[in-house]
């Protein structure tokens, strides 16, 4: 597959994600590959498209834990605990938020959702594992593109918090 990598830009329009890293001045290098149709599993498309590690490519997922909605970033080779993300909200239990929701909210379609410039801001939690990467991958609001960002300028742009969420 293709690979085009841009430091702070990428060719052709911007995303949200990519106009709010520009905005706060934060480093980044956009990745973007050719997204096959028939793949369902969008992460491991990504890790396998830009030869990195699966447990450096993280997904974002949106939960719902006592009526409000969460964001989860955990490595695509693993699973969001939602109990763990629960307990690092201080909330009782968390629900996967339905898929329309998720896409009204956040202004991303799934697959291309990305944990960065999202319509509505929702509390976000990031897998302690990132911690062990000096940069990370990321949705960069479409499918076929992931930004590369340090896990520290993705906590602190998302407003986010580390926690152990994947299983």
């Amino acid at each position: 597959m293709a690979k085009k990598k841009r430091t702070g830009a990428q060719a052709g329009p911007g995303t949200p994600a990519t106009v709010a890293l520009t905005a706060a001045g934060i480093p980044y290098t956009a990745h973007a590959y050719v997204h096959d149709p028939q793949v369902s599993n969008y992460g491991l498309e990504a890790a396998a498209a830009l030869d990195v590690d699966p447990d450096r490519v993280f997904k974002t997922l949106l939960a719902v834990a006592d009526g409000r909605l969460l964001v989860g970033i955990v490595p695509v080779s693993r699973m969001l605990d939602l109990g763990s993300l629960a307990a690092a909200a201080g909330a009782k239990r968390a629900s996967m938020a339905d898929p329309a929701l998720a896409e009204r909210k956040t202004g991303y379609v799934v697959g291309g959702i990305s944990p960065l410039g999202q319509r509505t801001a929702s509390p976000t939690f990031l897998d302690d594992s990132a911690a062990a990467w000096a940069t990370i991958f990321v949705s960069g609001g479409r499918r076929g593109v992931d930004l590369e960002l340090a896990p520290d300028d993705l906590l602190r742009i998302t407003a986010g918090r580390l926690a152990p969420l994947a299983r």
